[in-house]
């Protein structure tokens, strides 16, 4: 009976690691490019966006084209409307700003074609109660001028809206109109008000934050490093094979 120990296949691990590394070098890579063209989109995006925040204001579109108004074309879009405001229908929803936390007062707006919800401005807790703050008349046909929004989305900081404890936290227009009998037809979308439409200090408009996180090109950077990482290891180990035989 042979006690000799079985060798251990050295070889065959080298090549399985070396196939390894060069299997993760273009998967490093392929992220990496795919990181570049992000940036080329979210560059693209920001250049859009800001075109639109600085340029004049169009009328806001026909009631029978606002179910094609989306996010990619139209998100942040310098708008102009006239109406009358439904004071009485008000919602405020929680906001957190750079003057500290409050609520947006989110009152809808009676045009010509149909009902648009508008983002009046931030408020602070004292003055969240309607009867706190001066304001125009419902009667009184305003002219608003902000960026078109689309509705937000809940995610780890925003909850759900809790309509029948009316405690808001998302500028949803469609569950605001349930909530306040809101007649339609209604735009699926909101307006943020640039300019102070109301008579006193309250609220103060022109807070919207417009930024764009865009980090995509140390992503790139970091997958190409780890490529050539990869590509150092294999050329490791395919020396030191060489060297061994």
């Amino acid at each position: 009976m042979d006690d000799t120990p079985a060798r251990p296949r050295r070889p065959l691990i080298r090549w399985a690691l070396l196939v390894f590394l060069l299997v993760a070098a273009v998967g490093f890579v392929a992220l990496g490019v795919w990181q570049v063209e992000r940036l080329g989109w979210k560059r693209d995006l920001i250049a859009r966006v800001d075109a639109r925040v600085r340029a004049d204001p169009v009328a806001l579109p026909a009631a029978s084209g606002w179910s094609g108004v989306d996010a990619a074309g139209d998100e942040y879009r310098r708008v102009q409307l006239r109406g009358r405001f439904l004071h009485s229908q008000e919602v405020p929803v929680y906001a957190s700003t750079e003057l500290g936390p409050g609520y947006w007062i989110m009152t809808p707006l009676a045009t010509g074609d149909g009902t648009v919800w508008i983002n009046r401005g931030y408020v602070d807790n004292t003055h969240r109660r309607a009867e706190t703050r001066a304001r125009v008349s419902e009667d009184d046909v305003v002219s608003v001028i902000g960026l078109l929004r689309q509705p937000d989305r809940a995610h780890l900081v925003l909850r759900d809206n809790v309509p029948d404890e009316d405690r808001w936290y998302l500028r949803i227009p469609a569950e605001m109109s349930a909530a306040r009998g809101v007649p339609g037809p209604v735009a699926p979308f909101f307006v943020d008000a640039q300019d102070r439409i109301d008579t006193g200090n309250w609220p103060v408009p022109g807070l919207t934050i417009i930024r764009f996180p865009n980090n995509h090109l140390s992503y790139a950077l970091t997958w190409f490093g780890m490529a050539l990482l990869a590509l150092l290891a294999a050329g490791f180990v395919l020396r030191s094979e060489f060297r061994r035989r």
